[in-house]
């Protein structure tokens, strides 16, 4: 039996640790040595032409799709490629669809498992589609061209999507907790921090503002000030204070200031 070479590729010791563990218990892969950066893995890929990578997309230096489209423009074949992320976006949905898979962290047994299975069953037939289906993957939802699409997720640039995701990934001392979208009942900022309010638990996220309004439902999240993100469902009432101010009150009592020039915008989704 030809044993698949195998690279995983995580700037995220624990996380890069436990998955070449599991991955061990498998004797159809062949492990590689594991790759700490993206810049290693450019330089892997390249060298050692791995059958399959497990690739994180969220890295330091270069992204996920920044490694790939480096050794693209090196004239390198692609291997087959299972994503990493701990965020659950719009792309997960595609890769699905597109019938490439990914891994979501933190990593269940079963899905790792199923998701092995999978790229050992098809890899015979998957080669030469891969290819187009990784290059094409995200283009194909989004409707940009390739070039532009690969170019925009390379730098790190955000892709338009009607898509949003059900849960934000917070990585807090190695550990990543997932927290539902439709738990947050507020989000407002302390210094370059992002503080998460969802049911009763204060997560702390290292994000900007603008970062989070642009992954989150402007029909359910509404920015009511340079430094807060409120969820519409969770308003109780908007109250004009004498000085002319108005403020936010949540159905915890939570009060929340409402700049002026967000004031007419939430009138509009409070009546609406």
């Amino acid at each position: 039996m030809n044993r698949l070479k195998t690279l995983v590729v995580d700037d995220e010791p624990l996380a890069r640790k436990g998955l070449v563990i599991r991955l061990q218990e498998f004797e159809q892969l062949q492990l590689m040595s594991e790759c700490k950066s993206s810049r290693e893995a450019v330089d892997a890929i390249i060298e050692n032409k791995p059958d399959l990578i497990f690739l994180d997309i969220q890295m330091p230096g270069l992204n996920g799709f920044e490694v790939l489209k480096a050794v693209q423009e090196k004239g390198h074949e692609l291997p087959i490629v299972v994503f990493v992320t701990a965020y659950d976006t719009y792309a997960i949905k595609a890769f699905e669809v597109r019938a490439l898979d990914y891994l979501l962290k933190p990593v269940d047994d079963d899905r790792l498992a199923e998701c092995v299975n999978r790229v050992i069953s098809e890899h015979q037939a998957v080669n030469d589609e891969h290819q187009e289906k990784l290059i094409s993957l995200v283009a194909e939802v989004t409707g940009q061209d390739t070039h532009t699409l690969l170019e925009k997720l390379a730098s790190g640039e955000n892709i338009t999507a009607d898509q949003y995701p059900d849960y934000i990934a917070i990585k807090d001392s190695g550990e990543i907790t997932r927290v539902a979208v439709k738990d947050i009942k507020w989000i407002d900022a302390a210094g370059d921090y992002m503080c998460i309010h969802a049911g009763d638990d204060t997560h702390i996220l290292r994000r900007t503002m603008k970062e989070l309004e642009q992954d989150l439902n402007p029909k359910l999240f509404q920015r009511v000030h340079r430094s807060a993100i409120v969820n519409i469902k969770q308003v109780e009432k908007l109250c004009n204070q004498q000085n002319g101010e108005y403020h936010l009150q949540l159905k915890n009592g939570q009060k929340l200031k409402v700049s002026r020039s967000y004031k007419d915008r939430i009138k509009q989704l409070i009546l609406s």
